[in-house]
């Protein structure tokens, strides 16, 4: 699909704040949400449906809508639930699944205009961050498609065992609303981005910490589940001031 490229305001807007502020910050942070806001779609929810499909791990009868019911209710459960179903499994083998995954939607959806964004970034000095409800092991292979690595991906992890087995016992954050910003900045002592890019009020705690820009993205039609809060958020561009894109 043909997703619509940024406008040249934005891109304006976009080189002239990263002048500004390289002129007092020689590693300045960024950070974007991951699903919906650097590809069109979600890439945690990808990869349960790759566990399921090919039983890697034991789940409930009903695993989606045990998910589903579970999310309803508690969101931050939930995701630690998709981290914490791969207990027993050595990381290594979890993160040739999530590869395998990601290579079951080949070509993988990304929006163009983030990935130019990123690669701006990274050749100035940026420090990017993908900051996810997501599972991070499911996102890894994604942001690595966009010339990131592992360590820059927060998400939701649980901990490894002395084997490096992965346990159940939660590690870190729940990175989910205002858990993004205080995972974002524990992994940056503190320091807070110049710039955030999110798709869904999940992400308006993140895009309210930026010191300089925040973008608001969507791409999600109006019969999609997403699109009432991706609507929100655009609203709360507008009310802000912040820099807004419709993909589509």
């Amino acid at each position: 699909m043909k997703y619509k490229d940024y406008s040249t305001d934005i891109w304006n807007r976009l080189n002239t704040t990263l002048d500004q502020v390289l002129k007092e910050d020689s590693s300045p942070v960024a950070a974007f949400d991951a699903d919906g806001t650097l590809w069109d779609i979600d890439l945690g929810e990808t990869f349960f449906h790759y566990q399921i499909d090919n039983k890697l791990v034991s789940l409930p009868p009903h695993p989606w809508e045990t998910y589903e019911s579970m999310k309803a209710e508690n969101p931050q459960k939930a995701y630690l639930w998709l981290a914490q179903i791969c207990r027993g499994v050595k990381l290594e083998q979890v993160h040739q699944w999530a590869v395998e995954a990601v290579k079951g939607q080949s070509p993988l959806p990304v929006f163009l205009e983030q990935k130019k964004l990123i690669d701006l970034f990274l050749s100035r000095g940026v420090q990017v961050y993908v900051v996810t409800a997501s599972v991070k092991w499911a996102v890894e292979p994604g942001a690595e498609i966009l010339g990131l690595k592992k360590d820059n991906v927060i998400g939701v992890e649980t901990l490894l065992d002395n084997g490096g087995q992965i346990t159940e016992l939660q590690k870190g954050l729940i990175t989910y609303r205002e858990g993004k910003v205080d995972a974002l900045l524990e992994k940056t002592k503190g320091k807070l981005p110049f710039f955030a890019s999110g798709n869904t009020m999940g992400d308006y705690h993140l895009l309210q910490t930026a010191t300089h820009l925040s973008l608001a993205v969507s791409a999600a039609s109006r019969d999609d589940k997403l699109f009432k809060t991706e609507y929100e958020l655009q609203q709360n561009a507008e009310k802000f001031g912040w820099l807004a894109h419709r993909f589509v």
